[in-house]
């Protein structure tokens, strides 16, 4: 069976109809004004539009409130939302409780240590997504989408009682070891899709896609 890919931060519609017609089974869009891959709800709606049916449509945040999900929500037709911040389970299962969406909690990984904290999201969240941790000196680091892998070797013996993702400097060279490492049936990218940060270039979408049926 060939892993799924989620295509994240989409902002165009040519991105769009790469990651529609390659076979993605996730599209993201990022609600992150630091990110150079934001958009705002008008925008994400247009794009929104270009996605078939049956793939997944992703609005990622970080640490929103009510009224800005449902500023997004009330114009982007979302089936996932992922929570790339510090959200608390308590946080997230509100914001379930209120939208009635599903949602994905990132957990980010630099060690042993942090994949503990995964446990405590268990029997809240639909999703789990392993990301790279930002490094603590690196300047303008956004909380996820730094083009930055960990070592999957963290998650080979690992098993979660609910679908994962994995995350983090991702790109068609190095996507067949990380799935085979770390045993994901699920692969994030977003940077290494780029022509630079910000931009997607549908032909390394295409790429990555296909790399992807091909495992």
């Amino acid at each position: 069976m060939s892993v799924a890919v989620k295509i994240c931060g989409l902002n165009s519609a040519e991105a769009v109809e790469a990651a529609v017609a390659g076979g993605a089974r996730f599209v993201g869009f990022v609600f992150y004004p630091p990110s150079p891959r934001s958009l705002t709800p008008e925008q994400a709606a247009a794009l929104a539009l270009g996605v078939a049916s049956g793939i997944t449509r992703v609005g990622v945040f970080v640490d929103p409130d009510d009224a800005a999900l449902a500023e997004v929500l009330a114009k982007v037709p979302l089936d996932l939302l992922q929570f790339h911040g510090g959200e608390t389970p308590e946080r997230l299962d509100a914001i379930k409780r209120r939208f009635r969406r599903k949602v994905m909690k990132a957990i980010k990984v630099e060690s042993a240590l942090d994949l503990q904290g995964a446990s405590r999201y268990f029997g809240v969240v639909d999703w789990l997504m392993f990301d790279a941790k930002p490094p603590r000196d690196r300047r303008g680091a956004l909380p996820g989408g730094n083009a930055l892998a960990f070592d999957w070797e963290l998650l080979r013996r690992k098993t979660w009682p609910l679908p994962w993702m994995l995350s983090g400097g991702l790109d068609v060279g190095n996507l067949a070891e990380a799935a085979r490492i770390s045993r994901a049936e699920t692969l994030d990218v977003s940077s290494g899709v780029e022509r630079r940060p910000g931009e997607k270039d549908p032909a390394k979408i295409r790429a990555f896609l296909a790399r992807a049926k091909e495992l």
